[in-house]
């Protein structure tokens, strides 16, 4: 297989899960992150470029670095959030959240679409439960995935008439250093959290479906409900 796909926070996380399993799958990948390195990968197929997503003038150079790759794949990873009472947001964290979780996505999925549409391809956007309801304390970023969720359902509408496959994915609470900064995490047990690899697992199935038929929304909550929060250092 020498389909070539680009993947977004490939460092951690789901983004991490994702490049093993495409890795594992045969294609070859272009892995986006702050601090990502070609061995991050035991493979040949692997390609790091490193870039703030946040910062438009590095979206402007992998725009330049991109260029007549010949693309298949886009999965749209990357993301961070806050979750403190609307007041208590920096005006920073507020634009860095809504630069990183969807302006870059829409940033991307821009320098890449018509290569995408020409290789009859996939633009996945991992999105996040928040999409679909509102919780306390997370405006901001409840907002951006409403808002990439919009922007993906649009572009699968407006795409219906070339190959390009568009899923949103939400998963629920995700295992994964997402937390490392907040002050909760996923609970310690199985059937009350997800794991990066059940993410994975999702985008291989969108990739083996047949041609003529598209998962466009893919939803994946824990079998129950479950959240720790965490003991603050005395």
């Amino acid at each position: 297989m020498d389909r070539l796909a680009v993947v977004t926070g490939a460092s951690s996380g789901i983004g991490y899960a994702t490049t093993l399993r495409l890795l594992k799958l045969g294609y070859r990948v272009i892995g986006i992150s702050r601090n990502i390195e070609d061995d991050y990968f035991n493979s040949s197929n692997f390609q790091a470029l490193k870039a703030d997503l946040k910062d438009k003038k590095d979206i402007d150079i992998l725009s330049k670095e991109l260029k007549g790759k010949n693309i298949s794949i886009l999965i749209n990873s990357a993301g961070f959030g806050r979750f403190e009472p609307h007041e208590e947001l920096s005006h920073k964290t507020i634009i860095d959240m809504v630069f990183l979780n969807l302006t870059a996505p829409m940033l991307l999925t821009n320098i890449l679409l018509r290569e995408l549409k020409k290789n009859d391809g996939y633009l996945i956007n991992i999105n996040s439960i928040e999409a679909l309801r509102a919780s306390k304390f997370a405006g901001v970023y409840s907002a951006t995935k409403a808002g990439l969720k919009a922007f993906t359902d649009a572009i699968f509408e407006e795409s219906r008439k070339s190959n390009l496959s568009v899923t949103n994915i939400n998963p629920d609470m995700t295992e994964s250093n997402f937390y490392d900064t907040l002050r909760f995490e996923t609970s310690k047990k199985e059937d009350e959290k997800l794991l990066a690899t059940d993410i994975a697992d999702a985008i291989e199935h969108i990739l083996s479906m047949r041609k003529g038929a598209v998962v466009s929304e893919y939803t994946i909550r824990s079998l129950k409900f479950g959240i720790c929060k965490k003991v603050a250092p005395k």
